[in-house]
């Protein structure tokens, strides 16, 4: 049973960006709050949108941030000492080039993968990795030449779809997280495999 207070979303701000793929943490968060019918609401004071849920039984705040991604942790770090929720009762959700698309990960701690937004978190929390990640797989263009133009861009239709599942899935696999700890919730979600569709 894992007590997590804070949800984070990691994005880029503004409609450029919204729908690329950098974005998939905020495509969970939000997601989130519409399953609680909930609406993120903009706080200056916590440079993000924000709003409270009750998620399995517990208190659960949303965040998504205002920054661009590589000053994620201004904000994370602002409510973080505002409510004192410490690293290990937050879980943030990001894309993960590591991962291919229609799958995702939950892990606990460990290494930041390269990955800005998850950089500025740690930094913040005075270079403590001990919180929970929840990685999205957006897949990886094969150059690294290639990546930053990669994730600042729009998925294809397809990869739109599997991605949408995969972050379905994640949203109950958080829910499994919060009740019967991470071990179960992380068996079921690397047991998932998100299905292309056929569009015509």
């Amino acid at each position: 049973m894992c007590s997590i207070k804070l949800i984070v979303g990691l994005a880029n701000p503004g409609i450029t960006y919204s729908k690329t793929r950098h974005n998939s943490g905020a495509w969970y968060v939000n997601l989130l709050a519409k399953h609680y019918h909930k609406q993120l609401r903009k706080k200056n004071k916590f440079f993000s949108y924000t709003t409270r849920i009750n998620f399995a039984g517990k208190d659960v705040r949303l965040l998504v941030p205002t920054t661009f991604m590589n000053l994620s942790g201004i904000a994370v770090l602002e409510i973080a000492n505002f409510y004192r929720i410490k690293p290990e009762e937050i879980l943030v959700a990001h894309d993960d080039l590591n991962l291919p698309v229609g799958s995702a990960r939950i892990k606990f701690g460990g290494s930041n993968g390269g990955h800005n937004g998850l950089k500025d978190i740690q930094k913040r929390l005075d270079n403590n990795p001990n919180f929970y990640r929840l990685r999205i797989g957006i897949g990886h263009p094969g150059n690294k030449n290639k990546v930053v133009d990669f994730v600042l861009s729009k998925p294809m239709a397809g990869e739109q779809i599997m991605i949408d599942q995969s972050i379905e899935e994640s949203l109950l696999c958080s829910k499994i997280l919060m009740k019967d700890g991470l071990k179960i919730a992380v068996e079921r979600l690397h047991n998932f495999k998100a299905k292309m569709k056929i569009l015509t």
